[in-house]
């Protein structure tokens, strides 16, 4: 069974994916920073018949980073791996004026370094794999100016220039930035408090994610919603 590695798999579109590439077969290793959400999360995926791994952390801790990419080592490799786990570095968002500093140093750690450390601990088995694949998953706001994403935007679009450099350096991978489009999640309610208006649930998407995987185009930046419209 090919075996994906899924940071912030608890809620949201993580906590979909997985259940998506349970139901095909795929085994998983599983991150949140809360136990009980992810252990919620792997027991409804589990039913599938999948082997599932749950670590509780940060994957901004290079220790817990390790301790994923061996969890999926003793599963049989890493086939794929989904860096998901994301941080506003204000919530609510807020101008650059008012930017604290230190939430700009977490977002950056999480959505930028924790990403890349994860890549380096993973790519001796990413090598191995007959289809290694990376996944990035960004935002629009990384691309475009939107008042009070500065600095979630910049760590993305920090992201995205890893991803870029990275499939140049491992031509023998897939590696593919995700922007995922509007959708109704929990980081996005911290972001924007009130915004009441409708967006798509995670799973909508899931299928851009199938599609990537099962097609294996060329790396580079996808759009979520174009890649399911196209379908």
């Amino acid at each position: 069974m090919p075996v994906a590695i899924i940071t912030g798999a608890s809620k949201g579109l993580g906590r979909a994916l997985a259940g998506a590439l349970a139901a095909r077969g795929w085994d998983l290793v599983l991150d949140a920073r809360g136990a009980t959400a992810l252990r919620e999360a792997a027991e409804s995926v589990a039913g599938h018949g999948t082997r599932v791994r749950a670590l509780p952390g940060d994957v901004t801790d290079a220790g817990h980073r390790a301790a994923l990419v061996a969890a999926a080592g003793r599963l049989g490799g890493v086939d794929l791996l989904v860096s998901n786990a994301s941080a506003l570095g204000a919530e609510p968002l807020v101008r650059l004026a008012e930017l604290p500093l230190e939430g700009l140093r977490r977002a950056l750690e999480v959505n930028v370094v924790a990403a890349l450390g994860l890549v380096q601990e993973a790519l001796p088995l990413l090598r191995l794999a007959p289809a290694g694949a990376v996944i990035a998953v960004s935002s629009d706001a990384a691309a475009e100016a939107y008042g009070t994403w500065g600095g979630y935007g910049a760590s993305k679009a920090a992201l995205d220039q890893l991803a870029a450099v990275l499939a140049v350096e491992e031509p023998g991978l897939r590696v593919w930035v995700v922007d995922p489009g509007d959708m109704a999640t929990g980081l996005y309610a911290a972001a924007v408090p009130g915004d009441d208006d409708p967006r798509p649930a995670p799973d909508t998407v899931v299928p851009a994610f199938l599609r990537l995987l099962g097609e294996r185009p060329a790396s580079g930046r996808y759009g979520a919603p174009a890649l399911v419209a196209e379908r």
